[in-house]
């Protein structure tokens, strides 16, 4: 059965809730109730027994989600159902039903939101029976990264979302440009932008993107620190890194484009609802953008990784994952569903038959994705890419009003000058 709480489903990257609620209530919880204690005596494969298993999941992944429950529910005695929440509502309704005991069976989250619920015991320790598959080194290491605590894993990849560069092949090529070649730098990929919106095509933008989006702008320029070899974060996730010289060039580039009028209308004012419209729409050269869009484009587009400044690409590995909460009395019958999602049967034959993106990089270039090299590039960046960890990630970066809004807004809208002031603004939140 599956159960649509519906209030709007816009999709925003990388996640827009509100991650404090957690603090209600959650001063009295502890993980490792219900099945964890016979954690190690579940088999490999898990318990198949008829079972009924409750899943929560937000919006924005609700297509993924009941691909996957409606197969695993039409091919096992088990039954998963499924309750999917607004964007909006879930962080609340997560920490009130921790708070309570009332956590279903299994639930998933942003991936940038999976070290603050896992260090809070909201997930029970999986890493007996994830160190059982053989496969475990191939899994998603961004998303494993993300659900680690002092070496014990509480999630595993259930949604991912990458961010990739994406060029309308024929805008481009109209603009003097090799349509199937990717730009290799920052640079490049502005040239391009230029060219195309120097054509004074009616409606036709150079570039787009969602400049009062914290979200949108973290899923997109994150990638580029990354491929110019630079860090965003410290190793701890308690310093912001983002005055580097790669983040200024980023910066730099962005403002010009601001400047000379080849970003999209709007885009200062873009939220995140409608921050991939333009380019959907045909509108849009070249931009940043979520891979999981490939399929519902009507026209031909290029795809590669995130460039850097001088070269290299990278992704930011976004998406969701998914653990077994500690309120389950199901841990054997939890995992038979968590084993059958990361098999090769699964990841292939459901998710990658379906346009997704596949959580092992064994599998990148399968069958279903052969048919597509764009999305045998998707899946191959995926390894290249990089999830941030900091328990404050939400209210440094996803929140409204976020210090790293405030620091992008005046780079690239304002006249700069408060590089190292802003920077340190988001240290202060990271590091309480």
């Amino acid at each position: 059965m599956i159960t649509t709480i519906r209030r709007g489903t816009a999709m925003r990257a990388a996640g827009l809730a509100v991650a404090g609620a957690l603090a209600v209530g959650l001063t009295a919880c502890s993980g490792g109730s219900g099945g964890q204690a016979a954690v190690d005596e579940i088999p490999a494969e898990g318990v198949d027994d008829g079972s009924t298993l409750s899943l929560w999941t937000r919006a924005p992944i609700e297509a993924q989600a009941k691909l996957l429950v409606e197969e695993y529910n039409a091919t096992h005695e088990n039954q998963v159902e499924l309750t999917v929440v607004p964007n909006d509502d879930y962080v609340a309704k997560v920490g009130a039903a921790a708070g309570s005991g009332g956590l279903p069976d299994l639930f998933a989250a942003d991936v940038v939101y999976v070290p603050n619920w896992a260090g809070q015991g909201l997930f029970q320790d999986i890493s007996p029976l994830v160190e059982q598959l053989d496969y475990a080194d191939e899994i998603n290491a961004g998303h494993m990264s993300a659900g680690t605590i002092d070496d014990a894993e509480y999630t595993l990849p259930f949604v991912l979302d990458l961010s990739v560069m994406m060029w309308n092949k024929e805008l481009v090529e109209q603009a003097g440009h090799d349509p199937e070649k990717a730009p290799e730098t920052i640079a490049e990929f502005a040239e391009i932008a230029r060219d195309v919106d120097a054509l004074g095509l009616d409606g036709v933008s150079g570039t787009s993107t969602g400049l009062n989006c914290g979200g949108c702008l973290l899923f997109t320029w994150f990638p580029s620190i990354w491929a110019s070899g630079e860090e965003v974060l410290s190793e701890d996730g308690t310093e912001s890194l983002l005055d580097g010289e790669a983040a200024q060039e980023i910066y730099r580039t962005w403002k010009g484009l601001v400047d000379d009028g080849v970003v999209a209308p709007g885009s200062e004012d873009e939220t995140g609802a409608t921050w991939v419209a333009g380019f959907q729409e045909g509108k849009v050269g070249i931009m940043p953008y979520p891979a999981t869009l490939l399929r519902a484009l009507e026209f031909d587009a290029g795809v590669a990784g995130l460039p850097g400044v001088d070269g290299g690409a990278s992704t930011f590995v976004g998406g969701d994952s998914i653990g077994i909460s500690k309120d389950s009395e199901l841990s054997a019958q939890a995992w038979n569903f968590l084993a059958w999602m990361m098999s090769e049967e699964t990841q292939v034959d459901v998710l990658a038959a379906n346009g997704n993106v596949v959580s092992r990089g064994d599998l990148a270039d399968n069958e279903h994705a052969s048919a597509d090299p764009r999305l045998v590039t998707i899946n191959e960046v995926a390894a290249q890419g990089d999830t941030p960890v900091a328990v404050s990630f939400q209210q440094a970066f996803n929140a409204a009003g976020s210090p790293w809004l405030t620091l992008v807004r005046n780079e690239v809208l304002g006249e700069g000058g408060t590089l190292e002031e802003d920077n340190a603004a988001i240290t202060e939140i990271l590091s309480q």
